[in-house]
Protein backbone atom coordinates (compact mmCIF):
# COMPACT_ATOMS: atom_id res chain seq x y z
CA UNK A 1 0.00 0.00 0.00
CA UNK A 2 1.23 3.32 -0.98
CA UNK A 3 0.27 5.93 1.96
CA UNK A 4 -0.96 9.81 0.07
CA UNK A 5 1.77 12.03 1.01
CA UNK A 6 0.91 14.05 4.04
CA UNK A 7 -0.77 17.54 3.36
CA UNK A 8 -0.22 20.18 5.79
CA UNK A 9 -2.20 23.58 5.88
CA UNK A 10 -0.85 26.41 8.02
CA UNK A 11 -2.10 29.24 6.41
CA UNK A 12 -4.30 30.04 9.68
CA UNK A 13 -1.48 29.74 12.11
CA UNK A 14 -2.36 27.41 14.92
CA UNK A 15 -2.67 29.05 18.20
CA UNK A 16 -2.31 27.20 21.30
CA UNK A 17 -2.71 27.33 25.11
CA UNK A 18 -1.12 25.51 28.10
CA UNK A 19 -2.03 26.19 32.13
CA UNK A 20 0.90 28.67 31.43
CA UNK A 21 1.80 29.53 28.47
CA UNK A 22 0.72 30.80 24.96
CA UNK A 23 2.45 28.93 21.88
CA UNK A 24 1.70 32.01 18.97
CA UNK A 25 3.24 33.26 15.94
CA UNK A 26 7.02 34.19 15.68
CA UNK A 27 6.64 38.74 14.96
CA UNK A 28 9.38 40.62 14.05
CA UNK A 29 8.67 42.57 17.78
CA UNK A 30 10.24 39.75 19.28
CA UNK A 31 13.66 39.93 17.71
CA UNK A 32 15.47 41.46 20.25
CA UNK A 33 14.37 38.64 22.55
CA UNK A 34 15.53 36.15 20.20
CA UNK A 35 18.43 38.02 19.40
CA UNK A 36 19.73 37.35 23.04
CA UNK A 37 18.44 34.48 23.29
CA UNK A 38 20.47 33.19 20.45
CA UNK A 39 23.29 34.90 21.05
CA UNK A 40 23.83 33.90 24.53
CA UNK A 41 26.58 30.90 24.08
CA UNK A 42 24.79 28.79 27.08
CA UNK A 43 21.53 28.49 25.33
CA UNK A 44 23.50 27.64 22.44
CA UNK A 45 25.71 25.59 23.56
CA UNK A 46 23.78 22.28 22.10
CA UNK A 47 22.74 23.97 18.86
CA UNK A 48 24.76 23.55 15.70
CA UNK A 49 24.30 27.24 14.45
CA UNK A 50 26.02 29.84 15.10
CA UNK A 51 25.92 32.71 17.64
CA UNK A 52 23.66 35.33 16.52
CA UNK A 53 25.83 38.81 15.98
CA UNK A 54 23.42 41.04 15.74
CA UNK A 55 19.58 41.96 15.61
CA UNK A 56 19.77 41.64 11.96
CA UNK A 57 20.22 37.89 12.38
CA UNK A 58 17.20 37.09 14.50
CA UNK A 59 15.05 39.08 11.91
CA UNK A 60 16.56 36.76 9.55
CA UNK A 61 15.73 33.84 11.45
CA UNK A 62 12.26 35.43 11.97
CA UNK A 63 11.62 36.13 8.33
CA UNK A 64 13.17 32.17 7.46
CA UNK A 65 10.78 30.60 9.87
CA UNK A 66 7.65 32.56 8.59
CA UNK A 67 8.49 31.69 5.04
CA UNK A 68 8.65 27.94 6.05
CA UNK A 69 5.38 27.87 7.68
CA UNK A 70 4.03 30.18 4.86
CA UNK A 71 5.15 27.36 2.80
CA UNK A 72 3.75 24.59 4.66
CA UNK A 73 7.19 23.19 5.75
CA UNK A 74 8.02 23.99 9.25
CA UNK A 75 5.50 25.60 12.15
CA UNK A 76 7.58 27.12 14.80
CA UNK A 77 5.65 28.70 17.73
CA UNK A 78 6.95 31.84 19.85
CA UNK A 79 7.11 30.12 23.56
CA UNK A 80 5.08 33.55 25.61
CA UNK A 81 3.89 33.29 29.41
CA UNK A 82 0.03 33.46 29.53
CA UNK A 83 -0.68 37.03 31.25
CA UNK A 84 2.30 38.58 29.61
CA UNK A 85 2.92 38.11 25.84
CA UNK A 86 6.37 38.41 25.84
CA UNK A 87 9.08 35.78 23.83
CA UNK A 88 10.88 33.51 25.69
CA UNK A 89 11.74 30.67 23.35
CA UNK A 90 11.10 28.74 20.34
CA UNK A 91 9.14 25.24 19.93
CA UNK A 92 8.15 23.42 16.94
CA UNK A 93 8.83 21.26 14.01
CA UNK A 94 11.36 22.81 12.61
CA UNK A 95 11.32 20.16 9.68
CA UNK A 96 7.87 18.45 8.80
CA UNK A 97 8.96 15.60 6.17
CA UNK A 98 5.88 14.98 4.05
CA UNK A 99 6.71 11.91 2.39
CA UNK A 100 7.42 10.02 5.49
CA UNK A 101 4.60 11.54 7.67
CA UNK A 102 6.71 12.51 10.54
CA UNK A 103 8.37 16.14 12.16
CA UNK A 104 11.62 17.14 13.66
CA UNK A 105 10.63 18.86 17.03
CA UNK A 106 13.23 21.47 17.98
CA UNK A 107 13.34 24.17 21.06
CA UNK A 108 15.27 26.37 22.89
CA UNK A 109 14.43 28.56 26.11
CA UNK A 110 16.08 31.27 27.11
CA UNK A 111 18.21 31.32 29.92
CA UNK A 112 16.27 32.85 32.90
CA UNK A 113 13.03 30.53 32.21
CA UNK A 114 15.15 27.67 32.47
CA UNK A 115 14.38 24.64 35.27
CA UNK A 116 10.55 25.76 35.50
CA UNK A 117 8.88 22.98 33.44
CA UNK A 118 8.05 25.41 30.55
CA UNK A 119 9.73 23.37 27.67
CA UNK A 120 7.80 20.22 28.69
CA UNK A 121 5.25 22.36 28.93
CA UNK A 122 4.94 23.29 25.58
CA UNK A 123 6.29 19.77 24.21
CA UNK A 124 2.48 18.43 25.72
CA UNK A 125 0.99 20.81 23.66
CA UNK A 126 2.93 20.87 20.62
CA UNK A 127 3.38 17.38 19.70
CA UNK A 128 -0.36 16.14 20.58
CA UNK A 129 -1.09 18.81 17.90
CA UNK A 130 1.83 17.50 15.55
CA UNK A 131 0.16 14.09 15.58
CA UNK A 132 -3.64 14.80 15.80
CA UNK A 133 -4.33 17.83 13.80
CA UNK A 134 -1.21 17.96 11.21
CA UNK A 135 -1.39 13.97 11.24
CA UNK A 136 2.44 12.71 12.00
CA UNK A 137 2.86 8.87 12.24
CA UNK A 138 5.96 10.41 14.21
CA UNK A 139 7.64 12.79 15.69
CA UNK A 140 11.17 13.08 16.09
CA UNK A 141 13.95 14.89 18.23
CA UNK A 142 17.35 15.14 18.06
CA UNK A 143 19.65 16.48 21.48
CA UNK A 144 23.51 15.61 22.49
CA UNK A 145 24.04 13.36 25.53
CA UNK A 146 25.16 16.15 27.71
CA UNK A 147 21.75 18.06 27.40
CA UNK A 148 20.42 16.08 30.25
CA UNK A 149 17.24 18.50 30.97
CA UNK A 150 16.25 18.10 27.10
CA UNK A 151 16.07 14.42 27.47
CA UNK A 152 14.21 14.61 30.94
CA UNK A 153 11.85 17.05 28.93
CA UNK A 154 11.04 14.52 26.24
CA UNK A 155 11.37 11.18 27.96
CA UNK A 156 8.20 13.04 30.70
CA UNK A 157 6.08 13.49 27.23
CA UNK A 158 6.58 9.75 25.89
CA UNK A 159 9.50 9.93 23.84
CA UNK A 160 11.73 7.00 23.75
CA UNK A 161 15.66 7.10 23.10
CA UNK A 162 15.91 5.26 19.46
CA UNK A 163 19.78 5.60 18.95
CA UNK A 164 22.82 7.32 20.49
CA UNK A 165 25.10 8.46 17.10
CA UNK A 166 28.75 8.31 17.61
CA UNK A 167 30.35 11.93 16.30
CA UNK A 168 27.59 12.12 13.89
CA UNK A 169 27.61 15.85 13.66
CA UNK A 170 30.85 17.90 12.96
CA UNK A 171 30.67 21.28 14.63
CA UNK A 172 33.19 24.25 15.69
CA UNK A 173 35.74 21.65 14.66
CA UNK A 174 34.59 19.12 16.77
CA UNK A 175 32.77 16.06 16.33
CA UNK A 176 29.76 15.54 18.70
CA UNK A 177 27.24 12.78 19.53
CA UNK A 178 23.89 12.80 18.97
CA UNK A 179 20.80 11.14 20.94
CA UNK A 180 17.52 10.51 18.76
CA UNK A 181 14.40 10.23 20.43
CA UNK A 182 10.57 9.35 18.69
CA UNK A 183 7.30 9.41 19.97
CA UNK A 184 4.82 7.50 17.47
CA UNK A 185 1.03 8.18 17.01
CA UNK A 186 -1.55 5.78 18.85
CA UNK A 187 -4.04 5.27 16.09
Amino acid sequence: MIAPMLAVDLHTFPILTTDRLVLRELRHSDAERVFAMRSDPQVMQHVNRPLAKGIEDASALIDLINSMVAANDAVQWAITLKNKDVFIGLIGFWRIVKEHHYGELGYMLAREHWGKGYISEAIGAVVPFGLRTLDFHRVEAITRPANLASIRALEKNGFVREAHLKQNIFWNGEFHDSLHFGRLAQK
